[in-house]
């Protein structure tokens, strides 16, 4: 199991995603930090980069706080 550090930013004008390093990202997401949008939309816009299917991400540490830890589940 691998562990990535994420911090996000809600309510931005557009999706992006910037690698900080190995398993470090920063995340842009257009959806609001409420009722677990902004989280479903990271795991989606991660999942993607990572070229793994969303259901391998879990958040593990951050529900409700701009700084994440996701594992991915081999």
């Amino acid at each position: 199991m691998k562990f990535i550090k994420v911090k996000v930013k809600a309510e931005a004008k557009e999706n992006r995603i910037e690698m900080r390093d190995a398993d470090s990202f920063e995340i842009s997401v257009k959806e609001p930090a409420e009722n677990n949008r902004a989280n479903r939309a990271v795991i989606s816009i991660l999942a993607a980069f990572l070229k793994v299917q969303p259901q391998k991400l879990r958040l593990i540490k951050g529900h409700t706080s701009p700084a994440k830890i996701i594992s991915v589940i081999d």
